[in-house]
């Protein structure tokens, strides 16, 4: 049974699927969570390495301020071959995807549940995943949020570490590094033993380490930079961007390359104080909260009931514009301002301006960012 989406109702409980669907380069495990409908996207879940939907998502997507969202868009989660729980181990003969083809994977995925468009949220190896499908399949998705995404190919000493690394470590201990900061590592220690037991008991070893090679192995994502006056028809994403990264993430680095080789116009970085490896994890309210504002610029979701996000630029960085309509070379700061909404504070100001998420909202989350924008919510 669907319940219908009734703002009255205080939990809401879709119908749930879950089915392993074929795709030309294996069987992909897909939980479907709601009832697509042809006028709104789906949101098109994809987990990182030595994770999968649960241990990635459920801190999202069972935070009460999820319930908002996941009453107007169905959810579904994708999980890589032999990547959900309790998974038997690959046959030997399987040669397990590389990146280019699990992107590749996904229209089957969206066939096959009757999908016509997604707004994919990805973490790490899934937002690669996620990145490369939007770029082969700009009509199939709407908008991307992508955490911890690093658009780079290994280089060689990245390549030779890792080889070192797998030589010296356990497999948990290398996804531990790959997932978490050296801070985390050191100080949250009931965090890292958590999900060093979810890898260890939960997780097959021999099919996360498939696809940690397989990941380690990506090419560099195909895009580039549009330049106003220069070449506009280059490859990049068509589709409003997301970039999430905690600023003591070891992906901090590749996120903001990555934001520096995307359209600005279409993309925002949102680089957030205080917090770790796994910001959906750490700090969900707030990835909630920004998640929000991002689809209601898509015009999926009313602004009725939504607190607010305040911007506050220092004066040491330029102004710039909230309504996309031009870019600057400098850095701002957004900040949450909790206690109260002031409609009068919208004015901007020369050497500080204060602009509230509403207005980037309805620019599309414009996006204002040359090198990185920091939220510190």
């Amino acid at each position: 049974m669907v319940l219908e989406e009734n703002e009255g109702d205080s939990v809401f409980e879709p119908q749930i699927t879950e089915e392993h669907v074929e795709t030309p380069y294996g069987n992909v495990h897909c939980i479907m969570s709601g009832t697509a409908k042809a006028n709104r996207p789906v949101i098109l879940t994809f987990h990182d390495v030595g994770l999968n939907h649960k241990s990635c998502f459920e801190s999202l997507f069972n935070h009460e301020d999820m319930q908002e969202i996941v009453r107007h868009l169905p959810i579904c989660h994708v999980e890589a071959p032999g990547q959900h729980e309790a998974a038997k181990t690959l046959p030997s003969a399987y040669a397990y995807p590389s990146m280019d083809q699990l992107s590749e994977a996904l229209p089957a995925v969206l066939k096959h549940f009757g999908l016509r468009s997604v707004i994919g949220l990805g973490v790490g190896a899934g937002a690669y995943i996620l990145a490369k499908f939007a770029l082969n399949h700009p009509d199939m998705v709407d908008g991307l949020v992508l955490i911890n995404i690093n658009p780079s190919a290994e280089g060689l000493m990245d390549s030779v570490a890792n080889k070192l690394t797998e030589w010296t470590h356990t497999l948990p201990d290398t996804v531990i590094a790959h997932l978490f900061g050296k801070d985390e590592i050191e100080n949250n220690h009931d965090l890292i033993a958590t999900y060093r037991h979810h890898i260890t008991t939960t997780m097959n070893q021999s099919n996360v380490s498939q696809f940690f090679r397989s990941y380690n192995s990506r090419n560099a994502l195909d895009v580039e930079r549009p330049i106003p006056g220069g070449n506009v028809n280059v490859r990049t994403l068509k589709c409003s961007a997301l970039l999430v990264v905690g600023d003591n993430s070891p992906a901090v680095e590749a996120v903001v390359d990555c934001n520096s080789k995307l359209n600005p116009t279409k993309t925002t970085l949102l680089k957030m104080a205080d917090c770790g490896g796994l910001p959906q994890v750490d700090q969900p309210a707030k990835v909630i909260e920004a998640l929000k504002y991002f689809i209601q610029g898509m015009g999926y979701l009313s602004s009725a009931g939504m607190t607010r996000l305040r911007s506050r630029t220092a004066s040491s960085s330029s102004i710039t514009s909230m309504e996309g309509s031009r870019s600057r070379s400098h850095t701002n700061e957004l900040q949450r301002d909790r206690t109260h909404s002031r409609g009068a504070e919208d004015k901007r100001g020369r050497s500080h301006t204060d602009t509230s998420m509403d207005s980037i909202s309805h620019s599309s989350v414009t996006q204002i960012i040359s090198k990185s924008t920091e939220v510190t919510c």
